[in-house]
């Protein structure tokens, strides 16, 4: 298995002259990427610029944080001619002629989303079928090393790792090389199992829907429904099953939100105590909704504080409606 640690620089649209285009709001000028094997050793890079062909000024962040200008991207291949050669590249190393698998890692969530939408602007394929499998490693640091929430930016994780600096940050390839040189740090595996997905190709049916089962919590991601009301009329969305010993708990909190978008329930297992349940509701770009909904156990003390805020929106719901 390769593991290809990836990092993009994109340029956007000038508020002055030029308008962002809703269809590709970020076009990708360079791309940068470091190969790991499966023993996390590096065993190759990727490098290239890319020949801006959306927009044509520099928009003025882009040219602070990169030190470039469109003059030095004119050089720069297309980008499908990029790609194809960079998802070659993914797959190098194979035996007997075959493409070796790959697993992406970036830094934050954003680069496989734009990736992709670059890549179906100019008509490719995208990279899966559904939801793309990789490791946030900006995720994953903070998991090894802080508290599990924080999101740092990757020069703070370089430094707290004592990790030399021998290059620029804020360019693809060293980008790259930084974030890999965090990643082969983290060697807890429960850690390295607690992968993200990529949510830009969804689930196509009930059978491709994403279930996974960590080693403290349980994640489902759903295919696309047109609205709200018909998501929230899912049995599969709205279940609430152990996922330790699979059977279907009673709720003692049904699902309720403080604010439209999240969702919570509480549900106990004889076996395994109370578990929580939250459902993020999030839109597609085509005006649709899927779910995200994470299970996980909880102790009596967290259980009545659910309580406390399950009472609390029901307060607010109730003072909305004497408004009225």
């Amino acid at each position: 298995m390769n593991n290809i640690v990836l990092d993009l620089e994109w340029n956007q649209g000038n508020e002055e002259k030029e308008k962002q285009r809703k269809e590709i709001p970020f076009e990708i000028i360079e791309i940068g990427a470091v190969r790991l094997n499966s023993r996390m050793e590096l065993c190759g890079s990727f490098h290239e610029v890319i020949k801006p062909q959306v927009y044509r000024e520099m928009h003025r962040m882009t040219r602070q944080l990169l030190h470039v200008d469109m003059r030095q991207l004119q050089g720069g291949a297309l980008f499908p001619d990029v790609m194809r050669r960079f998802l070659s590249w993914c797959q190098e190393g194979g035996t007997d002629g075959q493409p070796e698998e790959y697993r992406f890692a970036t830094w934050g969530p954003q680069d496989l989303t734009e990736l992709q939408r670059n890549m179906r602007f100019y008509g490719m394929e995208p990279l899966n079928s559904g939801p793309v499998k990789f490791w946030d490693i900006q995720k994953l640091f903070s998991i090894a090393f802080e508290d599990k929430k924080s999101r740092r930016n990757l020069e703070y994780a370089v430094d707290f790792l004592k990790i030399p600096k021998d290059g620029a940050f804020h360019r693809a390839l060293s980008d790259a090389y930084y974030a890999a040189q965090v990643l082969r740090q983290i060697r807890d595996p429960q850690v390295l199992q607690k992968v993200s997905f990529d949510t830009f190709q969804l689930p196509q049916s009930r059978k491709e829907e994403v279930r996974i089962v960590f080693d403290d919590y349980a994640k489902y991601i759903s295919r696309r429904f047109d609205d709200k009301t018909q998501l929230l009329a899912d049995r599969e969305v709205t279940s609430t099953k152990c996922y330790l010993c699979h059977r279907n708990l009673k709720r003692k909190i049904r699902w309720f939100t403080p604010n439209g978008k999240h969702y919570y329930s509480l549900s106990l297992c004889d076996r395994h105590g109370y578990m929580k349940g939250k459902i993020r509701i999030r839109r597609t770009e085509d005006d649709g909704v899927y779910a995200v909904k994470t299970t996980k156990f909880i102790t009596e003390e967290d259980a009545a504080e659910l309580f406390r805020r399950r009472d609390a929106a029901k307060g607010q719901g109730k003072k909305k409606s004497m408004k009225k």
